[in-house]
């Protein structure tokens, strides 16, 4: 485990409307705000189009239709970000991957982001695990 980090946090509450991308818009409002460390804190709504990347897969998987959204979770800022999002079907079937551009919302997008004024979210290069891995740093 790396070294724990604590910040007060800064809730901020957003709706995203139809034909909106989830991820784009989530890094844009970052940006626009200068937001240094954010938190995904929940996530209400619905896709007319899922983009994921499953588990050790080196492309996404594109799913057209109708979809709800069962969760979305991640840490971002605003040069970079790291999502999951789990997404169900008519019938209930969920899957689930990492949160890619193209996923387009159908109805709505409700969702709940805690700041972290104290702290900014680097990405470095992890040996062990290859990828760029999240780094805090207390302000």
């Amino acid at each position: 485990m790396s070294q724990p980090f604590t910040s007060p946090g800064l809730f901020h509450v957003i709706r995203l409307t139809p034909g909106s991308d989830l991820k784009k818009s989530l890094m844009d409002y970052a940006k626009t705000n200068q937001l240094s460390a954010v938190g995904v804190v929940s996530c209400t709504g619905s896709l007319k189009q899922g983009n994921l990347r499953f588990a050790d897969a080196k492309e996404g998987s594109v799913f057209d239709g109708k979809w709800e959204i069962v969760s979305l979770t991640g840490t971002f800022n605003s040069e970079s970000g790291h999502f999951h999002l789990s997404i169900s079907d008519s019938t209930g079937k969920t899957i689930g991957g990492h949160l890619l551009d193209g996923c387009l919302i159908y109805t709505t997008a409700e969702l709940i982001l805690v700041e972290l004024p104290q702290l900014d979210f680097k990405r470095t290069q992890d040996s062990q695990t290859g990828y760029k891995e999240l780094d805090p740093v207390q302000k």
